[in-house]
């Protein structure tokens, strides 16, 4: 076994990989980008070395770079990950020139999977059904047209090379195809530097089954079940579960068998999974299943195969990499139970899911029973460079209505603030009612996609509950005592406030009313709502609203507010905190980012006058713009940034002059 082994990678896989090895013994190496120097992975492991800077080219997908570095820090074997280089044929072949160990298969099997066309003809050899298309080199746009007409629509156009949903559109008529090919090929060179596609039927309403296959190098190979990756989005897996439903004894068998001579036929070593897809509509039969790809890597999707087969993929990798033979034959191979995984990312489903960046204020997760891989903790950044996963949630039951219910659970007690998450489209979709009953298929999120991704506003009791709690909560997160804060207010008497919110839902105006100590009644246009502070709490305060008790968490920062109520995050602006987006200095003033996201507009130019309250910029964040207002008269000097730049919290938007100075 080794005694130490370098992780060519970053994030949860990074942790993972991290994790297991220091169960076995195994010092770890880890590597970063300028971007990722206090990350969690660079933390967990032994030591760690700079890769260059925060773009992954520069970095995490430097060949010559990590093999020099793996060199360096001594150790003898190089694990990938998934991504980046993980399925490049150039890395493994360098990487075992250096005299090292990759851990995964031989070079020559990464590359004969990573062309689409060969991989199929390899397949179509070794008598695994393959999808009806075209998988030829002729890529004249002409020709490829008369084959979509043979193969019948609809039909769908690949990029031979790569994955990830790159470089693929679906096209339902002929008129289309011409721009569809235009589109894929355009995507499919500046994904994968290979414009050459090819042309296969498009199967309505198909489900993705994908086989875990893990061969050694003693000539022994095995399945370990299959998974079922049908709830999709752009061609990404967004929930996966093991086993499929619905899969009969008869046709695991079968792809069972199709998988391993599939990996059979390219000599593989390691673990892999080869992907299916099924036709699906009407029942699942042992003869209408079709190879897609073969991903050369461990899966994303891993960790529900390791809860029904109880066992450790990791630890499978690093023992057949060392030699050893697999730790188990397919007679001694069992199903247990029932496991899903689902993908949590910094995005947000109600704007086209768009990758949010940000400052992960608070993350929490559930303990009980449920399992999360990451590769983040509180405080950290959401990247703009780099993949927006935050965290992985696996559960595992003796049934799929148990394991589906821990699911919906286990996402309700997430608790994330700081950046926009998915966290609602995943509870709701894995309460959909087609998903639950067992028939998902790879349109199901598209045909959903308006039901579970649409803005619910905000009850009235969480509307009052957050106009209590906004009150001076610019001194209540900053001070020792998060509720001193509100301290004066039991003075008052009668006193009101008037108070902005902004929700995603758009701008809500409020008064609330100090009735005596933490009472209050919050008024808006069409109603009164008594509310009442009854016990404050470590994370929030217990409180009475309309007659109904709520624990109400409350986390986030001097711009942004989330409350936690029943299952449900609420985040909330507030707009007069806004003025703290300028910082004096010596000579002027500087228009600071209170949060990070994308300048929208700028209203002024160097050497415009300015009054106070005068808008100044205009940003977009976490669905809401922000007018950036002068806080004082002056001059703009400079203007450091242009509509449609990304920002991060403080970046210096623009700096001011006093007006006596001009």
């Amino acid at each position: 076994m080794f005694d130490k082994i370098l992780i060519a990678n970053r994030g949860e896989i990074a942790c993972r990989v991290i994790r297991t090895a220091k169960r076995m013994g195994i010092r770890t190496a880890a590597v970063y980008s300028d971007a990722d120097i206090g990350a969690l992975h660079v933390e967990l492991a032994d030591e760690a070395f700079r890769l260059g800077a925060a773009p992954a080219a520069e970095s995490y997908l430097s060949i010559e770079r990590i093999v020099a570095v793996a060199r360096r820090s001594g150790a003898q074997a190089v694990h990938p990950g998934y991504g980046f280089l993980s399925e490049n044929g150039d890395f493994a072949a360098a990487v075992e020139a250096a005299g090292l160990v990759f851990i995964g298969p031989p070079p020559d099997a990464i590359r004969a999977m990573g062309r689409k066309d060969v991989a199929k003809m390899l397949m179509e050899r070794a008598g695994v059904p393959i999808v009806p298309g075209y998988h030829g080199d002729n890529q004249d746009a002409g020709f490829l047209a008369e084959r979509a007409e043979e193969i019948g629509y609809p039909v769908i156009i690949k990029a031979r090379a790569g994955g990830g949903g790159k470089g693929m559109r679906r096209v339902e008529r002929s008129e289309d195809f011409s721009s569809a090919l235009d589109a894929a090929r355009r995507e499919a060179q500046g994904a994968f530097g290979d414009n050459a596609v090819l042309v296969e039927k498009y199967l309505v309403q198909p489900r993705h089954i994908e086989i875990q296959v893990f061969g050694d190098r003693h000539g022994n190979m095995v399945h370990l079940f299959e998974r079922d990756c049908s709830l999709q989005r752009r061609h990404q897996k967004v929930i996966e579960e093991a086993p499929a439903p619905g899969m009969t004894e008869e046709m695991r068998r079968a792809m069972g068998d199709a998988a391993v001579r599939a990996a059979q036929a390219i000599g593989y070593r390691g673990a892999g999974t080869v992907e299916f897809i099924v036709d699906a509509s009407s029942g699942l039969w042992p003869d209408r299943f079709f190879f897609m790809e073969m991903n050369t890597r461990l899966q994303v999707e891993h960790p529900v195969t390791e809860a029904i087969a109880d066992l450790d993929l990791v630890e499978w990798q690093l023992r057949v990499a060392a030699g050893e033979p697999l730790p188990k034959k397919q007679a001694d191979l069992e199903i247990d139970g029932w496991a899903f995984e689902a993908r949590i990312y910094a995005e947000d489903p109600a704007h086209a899911f768009l990758p949010a960046i940000g400052t992960l204020s608070h993350l929490t997760f559930p303990d009980d029973d449920v399992r999360i891989d990451t590769g983040v903790r509180a405080g950290d950044q959401v990247s703009p460079y780099y993949d927006p996963l935050i965290a992985k949630l696996i559960v595992h039951a003796p049934s799929r209505r148990e394991a589906l219910g821990k699911l919906t659970r286990g996402l309700q007690a997430c608790r994330i603030g700081g950046v926009t998450t998915n966290l609602d489209f995943l509870t709701r979709l894995s309460k959909q009612g087609d998903f639950v009953a067992g028939h998902p298929d790879t349109g199901l999120i598209d045909r959903q996609v308006d039901a579970l991704t649409s803005i619910e506003p905000p009850g009235d009791a969480i509307v009052a509950a957050a106009a209590v709690l906004s009150l001076d909560v610019h001194r209540a997160f900053d001070a020792n005592d998060p509720w001193q804060a509100l301290g004066h207010w039991q003075q008052w008497g009668e006193m009101s406030r008037i108070v902005t919110l902004e929700h995603a839902y758009g701008r809500i105006l409020l008064r609330v009313i100090a009735k005596g100590r933490d009472l209050f009644v919050v008024q808006t246009d069409q109603r009164m709502t008594a509310t009442r502070i009854i016990r404050r709490l470590e994370d929030g305060c217990l409180m009475e609203v309309d007659g109904r008790q709520m624990r109400i968490q409350i986390f986030g920062s001097p711009q942004r507010m989330t409350l936690l109520a029943d299952g449900k995050a609420h985040e909330f602006h507030v707009p007069d905190m806004l003025a703290g987006g300028v910082d004096h200095a010596a000579g002027s003033d500087h228009l600071v980012a209170p949060m990070p996201g994308f300048v929208k507009i700028v209203r002024v130019r160097p050497g415009d006058t300015v009054s106070t309250g005068d808008a100044l910029i205009v940003m977009e964040a976490m669905k809401m713009e922000l007018t950036l207002a002068a806080m004082d008269d002056g001059v703009v000097e400079n203007v450091h940034v242009a509509e449609g730049d990304q920002v991060a919290e403080g970046t210096v938007l623009l700096s001011l002059e006093p007006k006596e100075a001009s």
